[in-house]
């Protein structure tokens, strides 16, 4: 095996297994080769845990990928023609013998102009920052000695925009520091670690989300009773009838319980603090936040509140927390797990951005982008087959 692959399962694996670091299965890597021709790279759709030597990457070269950044045609299209032109450039530079439909992560292009071992995750603890008003000015200050400093990335449409800022940005960095970013916060898109070597990368990873935990208000053990299977049961079926008359779907219902979502329902401004859109990740698994239930005893107020969304022009929520029942899933059995994951990353950002001048969310121009994708459609499709 490639030393330069061996490396890249090595970080997936790792940095995978914690889902306090990729909400959802997310996140990407990449390593490149030793003589700089070729960059591996985790395939768009697979979970960095289920990564191996067989499956969940692609091999492609790197000139045709950074040639990318440089084609002046591409700003000059809008978004429903460069993407997808961009997706298909990404394809033609894969070289490896790869059969599938495995396409090589849209952010391949940013991978690019990074060092040589690249990780890009979304965990809670870095979210809790760049989805905070005040959150950049609190990294500043907790990262203030850092060396050399780190790099804020503004807001900016995912795919080819994000990877051609990233590059000016990395660009105008190396040539005030003399050399390339090592932390990059990515308001709303994550948090960006990349080193020389793949241990030298794991270790800042654990570093920096150390230091950022170390100011965020963790969830605290509250259950002090179970909740009733009939109660469970009730609202189950609540839910189930309300969102088939809104949908005109028949939707399985899942419930979650545990201390991290009894403790958000227990906060005094948790309906407030589920306005809005979080993430992007949030908005194409999840449809948005999840909806706030007081009581769940009415399918027909279920089913205006999702009719009134879809007279918006939004998808119906999948998410529905009902205070002091649980968090509730409509969906699958292979997406359910996925939105539950997503839920708890946004709870817990919600909850420590909140306490730090407020949340940001997504504007609507940024939610409509995100739902014209064509790129996380095709992600969230292939999460969707998982079993």
């Amino acid at each position: 095996m490639d030393k330069a692959l061996a490396e890249m399962i090595k970080i997936s694996r790792e940095t995978g297994i914690d889902p306090n670091l990729v909400q959802g299965g997310g996140g990407n890597t990449s390593v490149k080769t030793a003589d700089g021709k070729y960059m591996y790279i985790k395939a768009s759709g697979t979970a960095l845990k289920d990564m191996n030597q067989k499956q969940g990457w692609r091999r492609m070269r790197l000139e045709p990928v950074l040639a990318i950044l440089k084609d002046k045609s591409l700003p000059k299209m809008d978004a429903s023609t460069r993407e997808p032109r961009v997706v298909n450039l990404l394809l033609d530079a894969c070289d490896d013998n790869i059969k599938t439909i495995a396409r090589p992560s849209v952010e391949a292009h940013l991978h690019a102009c990074l060092n040589k071992c690249v990780i890009h995750l979304h965990p809670s603890a870095a979210g809790a920052y760049h989805n905070a008003k005040n959150g950049r000015a609190k990294l500043q200050r907790m990262f203030k000695n850092e060396s050399p400093p780190l790099l804020w990335v503004p807001y900016t449409d995912p795919g080819y925009m994000l990877a051609k800022r990233i590059a000016l940005l990395v660009d105008r960095y190396q040539r005030q520091f003399g050399r390339s970013p090592e932390i990059l916060f990515l308001h709303k898109h994550g948090l960006f670690i990349t080193a020389k070597t793949a241990e030298g990368a794991l270790r800042l990873v654990r570093r920096v989300i150390k230091r950022c935990n170390s100011n965020l208000r963790q969830p605290k053990a509250v259950i002090t009773k179970s909740v009733g299977q009939e109660e469970i049961g009730n609202v189950k079926l609540c839910i189930e009838r309300g969102y088939s008359e809104a949908t005109g779907e028949d939707t399985p219902i899942w419930h979650y319980y545990n201390d991290a979502i009894e403790d958000f329902m227990r906060q005094r401004d948790a309906r407030k603090m589920l306005s809005g859109s979080l993430t992007p990740d949030e908005l194409v698994y999840a449809n948005g936040p999840a909806m706030w239930v007081e009581t769940a005893r009415e399918s027909q107020s279920i089913a205006k509140r999702l009719k009134r969304q879809i007279e918006k022009g939004r998808k119906p929520s999948a998410a529905f927390l009902v205070k002091g029942v649980g968090l509730f899933v409509a969906g699958t059995e292979k997406i359910a797990p996925t939105v539950r994951d997503i839920v708890l990353y946004s709870i817990f950002i919600r909850m420590n951005a909140h306490r730090m001048g407020g949340i940001l969310t997504l504007n609507k121009r940024q939610e409509d982008f995100i739902n014209n994708w064509e790129s996380e459609a095709f992600r969230k499709k292939l999460v969707s087959k998982k079993k």
